[in-house]
């Protein structure tokens, strides 16, 4: 069972894409790493070794930020974008699109279920 950076990874995926199941790691940086360790993409999470895991974990912790740290360092960035006052920083603070979508329609996602008391209401 591959356990990397704090997840367990589907054992029946091959690894390029296994990998991804961890946060900051897309399929790119996972061509990447397995490139570096000399492990086949196509190679299936079952059928590694426990030397090509720790091969892969120790490529990981060195030259990647994952999961907690990456999420904490997320969260710290928008946290400064609010402090500062920037414009993205407000719209992160209204819960309002960052990235110049249209509000007048959609943006129910970020902005939530609608409100009021129009028609279809339910009850």
């Amino acid at each position: 069972m591959a356990h990397i950076a704090g997840v367990e990874l589907p054992r029946d995926k091959r690894v390029i894409i296994g990998l991804t199941y961890i946060y900051g790691i897309g399929k790119t940086v996972s061509r990447e790493i397995l490139r570096k360790v000399n492990i086949d993409e196509n190679k299936r999470v079952k059928d590694l070794t426990q030397d090509e895991e720790k091969l892969i974990r120790e490529a990981i912790q060195t030259e990647h930020v994952v999961e907690g740290e990456l999420r904490t360092q997320v969260a710290m960035d928008i946290k400064r974008l609010m402090e500062i006052g920037c414009y993205r920083g407000l719209r992160h603070k209204k819960a309002m699109p960052v990235r110049g979508q249209r509000t007048h329609t959609n943006a129910r996602t970020r902005r939530g279920r609608r409100k009021g008391s129009g028609a279809g209401k339910k009850k």
